[in-house]
């Protein structure tokens, strides 16, 4: 009896895994979360994340193990509204690293902070998640390792799309990409106003991307990244940009 219930738990996490709704989040700390954890509820039997050993597991923050400060992020509100409106289970796709710039994203880069290859470890994870389901869209958070370089930054991005496009065989402009500003708290340089500026300008190149606004949101205490509260809201602002464009 005891090994019919453990094939039967076997074969429904098995089954849970298989047909998932592909979310890809990539790009640098924000993305990856530095928030204080703090025990956010999230739907356990139907949002899944794919380890750092590529296997599927339930989903629990940290998503993200790029460095050990990872912590609460914006996928997880993210995900959670997402869940609420399609009833379908999610698989996230954890591929940021933080402190990278964006001329790291791409095959054969190496980020010299952390000897990894953040575009061609995304990739690598994307293809092993598709044998699981299809990717719905794609999630971008960075820019503040560019804001000295801006005046690259939006043909560096439309190479990036191009290439994880064509990477992962999706046809260009096939998903939606959500983007977020950085955050302009203690901007006294005004570098942060600068890349979001640039990065709002992406959508007038490449119309299937949308860009979610860092207004009002708060720092955890370093003026670089988000706070758990903000992440929560972030997150709700990337889904609702989401949600908005597919209608």
């Amino acid at each position: 009896m005891k090994k019919l219930i453990l094939f039967l738990c076997l074969s429904i996490t098995v089954q849970a895994q298989n047909n998932l709704d592909l979310y890809l989040l990539v790009g640098q700390s924000n993305m990856a979360g530095r928030g204080t954890l703090d025990n956010y509820l999230l739907p356990s039997d139907s949002l899944w994340m794919l380890a750092k050993d590529l296997s599927w597991v339930r989903a629990k923050e940290p998503f993200h193990y790029d460095k050990s400060a990872a912590g609460a992020g914006l996928a997880a509100s993210f995900a959670r509204i997402i869940l609420s409106k399609d009833k379908h289970p999610i698989g996230l796709i954890p591929a940021a690293v933080g402190g990278t710039s964006i001329r790291y994203w791409r095959s054969g880069a190496q980020d010299p902070a952390t000897g990894l290859y953040p575009y061609d470890d995304a990739i690598r994870r994307a293809k092993v998640a598709l044998k699981h389901g299809k990717i719905k869209a794609i999630l971008w958070h960075q820019g503040e390792s560019d804001t000295e370089r801006t005046a690259s930054y939006v043909q560096e991005f439309i190479s990036l799309m191009d290439n994880l496009h064509r990477d992962l065989d999706l046809p260009l402009g096939s998903i939606p990409v959500i983007i977020g500003e950085t955050g302009e708290f203690g901007d006294r340089s005004n570098s942060r106003q600068r890349i979001n500026a640039v990065i709002r300008e992406i959508p007038n190149r490449l119309p299937f991307v949308k860009v979610v606004t860092s207004e009002g949101l708060t720092h955890n205490g370093d003026l670089t990244h988000f706070d758990t509260p903000a992440l929560r809201e972030l997150g709700k602002r990337y889904a609702e940009v989401l949600l908005r464009f597919r209608q």
